[in-house]
């Protein structure tokens, strides 16, 4: 009988929603001002050969616009699902009550869900 490696003690805690797009930006836009901040003294760090200091923050500058852009179209698809979600609640309710909904015509009962 082979065990399993790791099994979960606890349930997994539902993920944190918020203001994620307004994060994202934020802070992209911290690693580009530090990028222009180092820029000056690119000198200095090329002496101390620390010059991946400077290319570190245009590089979290770059991924953070990689990061808006995925996270922009994430916000968009959870809020075209729930209005999905919304339409089909709503839909359905208002399809229940109609005269002829169902197969009641037919005479024929069928499944509710």
């Amino acid at each position: 009988m082979a065990k399993a490696k790791w099994t979960p003690k606890h349930e997994a805690p539902e993920p944190l929603e918020g203001p994620v797009v307004a994060t994202i930006t934020g802070g992209t836009i911290l690693w580009f001002v530090l990028f222009l901040v180092q820029l000056p003294f690119y000198g200095w760090f090329a002496d101390r050969d620390l010059t991946w200091w400077v290319w570190t923050c245009l590089a979290g500058a770059g991924l953070g616009l990689i990061g808006i852009w995925y996270v922009r179209k994430r916000d968009a698809a959870i809020k075209r699902h729930e209005a999905a979600r919304a339409a089909e609640g709503s839909g359905a309710a208002g399809a229940a009550g109609a005269p002829g909904a169902s197969g009641a015509s037919s005479g024929t009962p069928t499944p509710e869900a």
